[in-house]
């Protein structure tokens, strides 16, 4: 009966969509040390990269219909906000150390807040210098939590997001970087059945 009870208060202890990040680093160098090498793939130590990042609050499915469609569509994801914060709770955030190029505008080294406008066919990636509050707090002018009063004066940029509908459903959403060198690569959400992703390219 203990082992039971304590088994539940850990499980409604848990976050209903629990934090996740995202991460790529470019333009360090592998490094064989002298001796038995590193304990890694390959025996070799990667030395001096730079780190691109985002963190972000994971939603679940849970069996509901996420995007509707027509004049609904987006609407569930929005929960009474001009626009996507593309994960859960607090604002998703991105953290590079690196320029990013992105649709031919630059992101300079930095925090970012991350966006997305949902229209059907047509989701917009939306980087903002928004800061993010740890809780929600509409005295705060300082910052958003989510994406509750967001206004688009602090769009950094907007860049259209290529839409693929993949065969299996995704459970729990999912940043991810894909296909990168240290040329660049893609930044990509994954949610129930729609892969959303933005090409970017390193600058220098």
């Amino acid at each position: 009966m203990v082992l039971a009870t304590g088994m539940l208060a850990s499980a409604q202890d848990k976050p209903l969509s629990p934090r996740g990040s995202a991460s790529a680093h470019v333009l360090g160098k592998y490094v064989k040390p002298p001796g038995r090498g590193a304990p890694a793939l390959g025996g070799e130590r990667y030395e001096r990269g730079k780190w691109i990042e985002i963190t972000y609050g994971r939603p679940l499915k849970r069996g509901r219909e996420l995007w509707g469609s027509g004049t609904d569509y987006g609407k569930a994801a929005l929960v009474g906000t001009p626009i996507w914060r593309a994960g859960a709770d607090v604002s998703t955030r991105l953290n590079t150390e690196v320029p990013l190029i992105i649709d031919g505008k630059t992101v300079t080294p930095g925090e970012y807040s991350l966006f997305i406008d949902l229209k059907e066919n047509n989701w917009m990636f939306v980087v903002s210098s928004w800061g993010a509050l740890p809780k929600y707090d509409p005295k705060n002018k300082e910052g958003l939590w989510g994406s509750y009063f967001y206004t688009p004066d602090k769009d950094v940029l907007r860049a259209p997001m290529k839409i693929e509908m993949q065969a299996h459903s995704t459970e729990e959403l999912t940043w991810e970087f894909l296909d990168m060198t240290d040329a660049g690569g893609t930044m990509a959400l994954r949610w129930d059945k729609v892969l959303a992703s933005v090409p970017f390219k390193v600058g220098n």
